[in-house]
């Protein structure tokens, strides 16, 4: 049975994610710990006790994030679940997770490349004023056309009729007034987020991202790996370093991503994180294909 690995993003976090890992596997535990020397700091202790606020904010909940993603893989590779892995993706944050899966990164450095970018993104966050709001119905074209009359983005294609728009706090604002008076939108729900993810207002992250990365040893990936910002594939160290940067201020393409990924054949697909976020759009993109969200260690398929 072919497998394929998908990897929660930004917004999926909860207080005790990945506890369980911890306590039920020793290759969990041994990430974990080793998490916490390379960050200087008690991941495991904010991932599984909190506060929430405290595992909300983006330098804190992107390493949480990609931890136990890449621990629900190494637990299930060490069992020898993924000799048939066929491709590993994943949603904004979780593209990095989905990379280190695939071999471009080891552990150690993803995790590095992962703190820095919610480090920079948080610096981001705190010097502009920027939100992002959902939107439930009408088209891409719909949603584009509002955008561009208000100065803002889309931030995702989450889904057929899943939308995200990203921006200034203002151009946000009227942006969700207009679309309710549109009458185009079944629903408008601003989101509770610390900045304009993928949008302008990430720029000063981009640049500074992409003088960071530029020192990074990146590899060419084992298995396929799909770039949010185009839905294609990425195979060598400078396409992967180029996608990495860009999709700080790029929309993520996620529904082009999981269509490019079904296409390959995979007969099982596993959601490593929690939330079940992206096994929810998988169905709403394509009913034929099969996921499981593993975000336990009683979920994990080891016997």
């Amino acid at each position: 049975m072919s497998i394929g690995l998908l990897f929660s993003g930004q917004g999926a976090q909860k207080v005790g994610m990945g506890q369980s890992l911890y306590t039920g596997s020793d290759v969990a535990r041994a990430l974990y710990d080793e998490a916490d020397a390379i960050l200087g700091w008690k991941l495991t202790e904010v991932s599984f006790e909190g506060p929430e606020d405290r595992l909300t904010e983006t330098r804190v909940c992107q390493p949480a994030l990609y931890v136990m993603g890449y621990a629900i893989f190494a637990i299930l590779r060490e069992a020898g679940k993924l000799e048939t892995l066929k491709t590993a993706l994943g949603l904004s944050l979780g593209e990095l997770t989905a990379l280190a899966a695939a071999g471009a990164f080891d552990f150690a450095t993803g995790l590095r490349v992962v703190a820095e970018r919610g480090r920079l993104m948080q610096e981001a966050c705190d010097a502009t004023e920027g939100t992002m709001a959902s939107l439930i119905g009408g088209t891409g074209e719909n949603v584009e056309a509002l955008c561009v009359r208000h100065k803002i983005e889309v931030g995702n294609y989450n889904c057929p009729g899943q939308t995200v728009i990203s921006g200034s706090a203002a151009g946000v604002g009227a942006a969700i007034a207009d679309a309710k008076e549109s009458g185009l939108f079944k629903m408008v729900v601003p989101l509770k987020v610390a900045g304009a993810y993928h949008s302008r207002l990430m720029e000063s992250a981009r640049v500074r991202f992409e003088k960071f990365l530029a020192d990074v040893e990146v590899r060419e990936p084992r298995v396929a790996v799909f770039s949010n910002t185009t839905g294609g594939a990425v195979r060598t160290p400078e396409e992967i370093r180029a996608a990495l940067v860009k999709q700080v201020v790029s929309s993520v393409r996620w529904e082009a991503c999981q269509r490019a990924a079904g296409a390959l054949g995979v007969e099982q697909f596993y959601e490593c994180g929690p939330g079940a976020v992206l096994t929810g759009l998988a169905r709403r993109i394509d009913r034929n294909l099969s996921v499981t969200c593993l975000a336990e260690y009683s979920d994990l398929p080891l016997a």
